[in-house]
């Protein structure tokens, strides 16, 4: 499950426990705070706690709840205090940090109002100085914190503490960081939502807590993890302070644990069992290390960079490189669904599945982008060489339509009946209640169902218009509307029975020889994440089913990076002619401006940032020594009881 929160090797800086996923570390977490409210209670003590916000700590307040309800876990002797706030913000805004604690745990617990403080985003700012000292006197009157709970930004920002903040700084009002307004952009629906400040408590008061627990989850939080575990104390990456914390742990799920030595080049700490997964990935490390394509390797080379062990176990240098070099050209193919035998040629690969064709083919899509945006080009090639290819889009996405793609939609529909003496009326009036409620709309507020709708409308036509491009008959789309995702809110709610249950009804339906599913955990709004666990938890159903001995499982990644070359069981290249066809398809979704990453953009952004990655895929096989292609897009094979392999 875990190392047990030991530094495992030099390189790490402090104690870290790796758990296989998420809601295994966030129970983990829990049951280590109620074991501290009871120790405190039985000692007839207050029980103060440090909370965070954010999505990282939602499975922690879960597991609290559910001890508090089902276990008898009591928040009477708890007294809390939170990290930050946004500056200024009111306290029933949905962005509100006061908000989030109360409907993510105060209001589901047995804890005193009287006994929460969180900072107050309404104070005029002429007193702001005076009340963040008011606040700073209020831990101390307490007692001092006896557990805080931390997340990581991606800039190492612990709290509101951007880099530079000082190792001395002490509750205070702050300006954002960049990175952190554009990673918060989509929960205020645009950048220019976000506000500029924040009320945090100070580096010197988080360091004062008796006990930290710093959760990390995904692997967009991979890199600064690592370097706020293994690289010297910087303020540029304010988490590193917590090196010198005698009571400090590092919480992290695989995925955030994935640039850590022990996972990166764990033959750098100790003996690693040389299995083909591991020699790969050596080989590769070292390939890439010494800009040296993988035949020309030799023996000094691993002898001199820690790979002795290798060496000797499968030496001579050329024969191991001779191996990998092989696998890898085997995971290179132009039939992602197989080659029938009427196109064989002699010397061609013949795989376990070629003797299914043509097959039936389900892509599970999260957003109604998704799939021509991570296997776009595989997409072409399963329909093009006749496989009968379905894709479900999980999720309806309608939270990513701007209001003004809505209105411009409604008023379209409005024109159109009129035009063709349909029901005018009713579609005129349809579009003045959304325009209506669009200019009462705060910043961030929920949409009414009735936009929802409208948005989700138009997600569908260009989910629609982009399979087209690929000659997908629409018979073969299936929105899914998942109810998990259906809040009207950047917050979801947690997967529930329909969602599973939906999504075994379509495979039972299907009966698909191939699945595709998003494995991308570096999505930052988590979507991503709980679509393929629907998937998984509905596999699990259906595993018993005569079909599903001959189905593959593969996942795919998302815009935001790529498998390691390592990890891709499956790499299908691309031609140019391809990447054009996929970029058509990624344009067709007009409606996604990711303003959150690129302010004022129009879709082509995703395809910027697929183009990149498949490109830089394919120079990384290039640069091994492989052969030149424009482009590739790669897929790992899941098996039952392998996730937790995949990073």
């Amino acid at each position: 499950m875990n190392n047990g929160g030991k530094r495992t090797s030099e390189y790490e800086r402090v104690a870290v426990e790796v758990f296989d996923e998420a809601t295994a570390a966030s129970q983990a977490v829990a049951r280590v705070i109620a074991d501290l409210i009871q120790l405190r209670r039985r000692a007839g003590a207050h029980c103060v706690l440090g909370l965070a916000t954010g999505s990282t700590p939602i499975g922690v307040y879960r597991e609290l709840i559910r001890l508090h309800r089902e276990e008898g876990l009591s928040f009477a002797n708890v007294i809390t205090f939170n990290l930050d706030e946004y500056f200024p913000i009111a306290p029933e805004a949905p962005q509100s940090y006061r908000r989030f604690m109360r409907e993510n745990l105060f209001d589901h617990i047995d804890i005193s109002p009287a006994n929460t403080h969180i900072p107050d985003g309404t104070i005029k700012p002429e007193a702001v100085a005076e009340y963040c000292r008011s606040y700073e006197q209020a831990i101390q009157d307490a007692g001092g914190v006896d557990l805080q709970l931390l997340g990581i930004g991606r800039t190492g920002h612990i709290g509101f503490n951007e880099p530079g903040s000082a190792m001395e700084s002490r509750t205070r009002l702050i300006t954002l960081d960049r990175v952190t307004r554009l990673d918060a952009a989509s929960d205020f629906f645009g950048q220019e939502h976000v506000p500029r400040r924040a009320i945090t408590m100070g580096v010197a008061t988080i360091r004062e807590a008796r006990q930290i627990i710093l959760l990390a989850f995904g692997e967009n939080k991979a890199s600064v993890v690592a370097q706020a575990i293994e690289g010297p104390v910087n303020p540029t990456i304010v988490a590193s302070y917590l090196q010198s914390h005698p009571q400090v742990r590092f919480i992290l799920d695989r995925a955030a644990a994935a640039e850590l030595t022990r996972n990166r080049s764990p033959w750098l700490i100790g003996p690693v069992p040389w299995d083909e997964r591991m020699i790969r990935k050596a080989v590769i490390w070292l390939a890439r290390k010494l800009k040296k394509p993988i035949l020309k390797l030799t023996d000094e080379d691993y002898n001199e960079s820690g790979l002795q062990d290798l060496l000797a176990e499968r030496g001579p240098a050329y024969n191991i490189n001779l191996d990998v070099f092989r696998a890898l050209i085997l995971t290179i193919t132009g039939w992602p669904g197989g080659k029938p035998e009427t196109e064989r040629r002699p010397g061609d690969i013949r795989r376990p599945t070629d003797d299914i064709f043509p097959k039936r083919v389900l892509v599970f899509s999260p957003h109604p982008d998704d799939d021509v945006i991570s296997m776009g080009g595989t997409l072409i090639r399963l329909a093009e060489q006749g496989h009968e290819v379905h894709v479900a889009y999980q999720t309806s996405g309608n939270i990513a339509v701007f209001d003004s793609d809505a209105i411009r939609f409604a008023d379209f529909a409005a024109e159109f009946n009129r035009l063709f003496q349909l029901d005018a009326e009713a579609a005129r009036r349809l579009e003045e209640q959304a325009e209506q409620f669009i200019r009462g709309k705060s910043p961030g507020q929920e949409d009414s169902p009735q936009l929802r709708k409208i948005k989700a409308l138009i997600r569908r036509g260009e989910a629609r218009a982009a399979a087209r491009e690929f000659r997908i008959p629409m018979e073969r789309l299936h929105f899914m509307d998942l109810p998990f995702y259906e809040t009207g809110a950047i917050r979801k709610n947690p997967l529930g029975e329909r969602d599973v249950q939906l999504t075994v009804d379509l495979l039972a339906a299907v009966q698909p020889h191939q699945i595709y599913a998003a494995g991308d955990l570096a999505d930052p709004h988590g979507t991503h994440r709980v679509c393929l666990q629907a998937v998984l938890r509905a596999m699990e159903r259906v595993r018993s089913q005569n079909w599903f001995e001959k189905c593959e499982v593969w996942l795919y990644r998302g815009a935001w990076q790529e498998w390691e070359p390592e990890d891709i069981d499956m790499a299908i290249p691309l031609s140019p002619q391809e990447l054009m066809r996929k970029r058509d398809a990624i344009f067709k979704h007009q409606s996604q401006k990711d303003r959150a990453m690129f302010p004022g953009g129009d879709g082509r952004e995703f395809w910027r940032r697929a183009e990149e990655r498949n490109r830089a895929t394919a120079a990384l096989y290039d640069r091994l020594g492989l052969a030149e292609y424009e482009a590739i897009e790669g897929f790992v094979r899941w098996r039952p009881g392998e996730m937790k392999s995949v990073r």
